[in-house]
């Protein structure tokens, strides 16, 4: 039995942070950073079954075109992933009374819509992006038992062509899933490595009053190419995402929209509209399943 320490649920049985129940979720789940986000997608839906939020966790379900259908804020960072990857497993794969795992387990199809800059020249503002894999230099996922979902050779290769500070901990790479990559990509839509941060500003080598360890490393990862993969954007959650959900048997993937260009300084003139059109599209495509 899981303790409760261990386990902590709310008076109302509910998951502690996201204050969330196993009748609240669907099994297609969209992830958005941005509480303010969570409407702009269910705006969409035909109807809205439930909502509640708790800090910066903001959870609706609803139908969209007949498919049940959930989207909730994460928030910013690995370290909110690790919470709500670990509660949304929770509510599908441990019997909230007896705290015990389940026998029979369950997958959830988590599909994350965000937004990012592209370190790509070739990659412009307004396009869409599909992270084929997600690169972690936040160092979160080093705290479970990763060796055996983990791609060493990305991971290596990396390392190598930055001369990577292993004080900062070991970068990990994870592939997204192949079932919801074949669901959504499209011949316009990039794809590439999403690399995650543990923060946004030192950590993605943005300098405004303090020095950063290297801060060449921007330009080292925009050359950076194994075996023809290489990295398209830089964030803070796509890693983590793939990371714990691949350990814990669910498929996730990750879309953004492409709203600013590092490597020529541009920033699209409409980026609500690229996220609008980013959202129906994949909408759309979690439908017509």
């Amino acid at each position: 039995m899981i303790q409760s320490s261990e386990l902590i649920l709310n008076p109302d049985g509910s998951v502690y942070h996201l204050n969330l129940k196993p009748e609240h979720i669907a099994h297609n789940i969209i992830f958005v950073g941005d509480q303010n986000r969570v409407e702009k997608i269910t705006q969409f839906f035909d109807s809205i079954e439930f909502s509640t939020q708790k800090r910066e966790f903001k959870t609706q379900t609803g139908l969209f075109k007949g498919k049940r259908i959930t989207v909730l804020s994460t928030g910013i960072g690995p370290d909110n992933i690790d919470i709500v990857m670990n509660e949304l497993d929770a509510l599908v794969n441990i019997d909230l009374v007896t705290r015990k795992p389940k026998e029979t387990l369950t997958s959830l199809n988590i599909i994350r819509i965000g937004t990012s800059g592209s370190l790509q020249a070739d990659i412009p503002v307004d396009s869409f992006v599909m992270s084929t894999f997600g690169l972690g230099l936040d160092n979160m996922l080093r705290s479970y038992v990763i060796d055996e979902i983990s791609n060493s050779e990305i991971e290596d290769a990396f390392i190598k062509h930055t001369n990577w500070d292993l004080r900062k901990g070991k970068p990990y790479a994870i592939s997204g899933s192949k079932k919801l990559e074949k669901m959504i990509e499209s011949d316009t839509i990039h794809k590439g490595v999403t690399a995650t941060a543990g923060g946004f500003y030192g950590p993605q080598g943005r300098i405004l009053r303090l020095n950063i360890q290297d801060e060449n490393l921007n330009s080292k990862m925009d050359n950076f190419n194994y075996s023809g993969n290489r990295i398209t954007n830089f964030e803070m959650e796509t890693a983590a995402i793939y990371g714990l959900s691949k350990l814990l048997g669910h498929h996730a993937l990750s879309m953004n929209a492409i709203i600013a260009n590092r490597a020529n300084g541009t920033f699209s003139e409409d980026p609500y509209k690229a996220v609008d059109e980013l959202i129906v599209y994949v909408l759309d495509k979690i439908a017509s399943e």
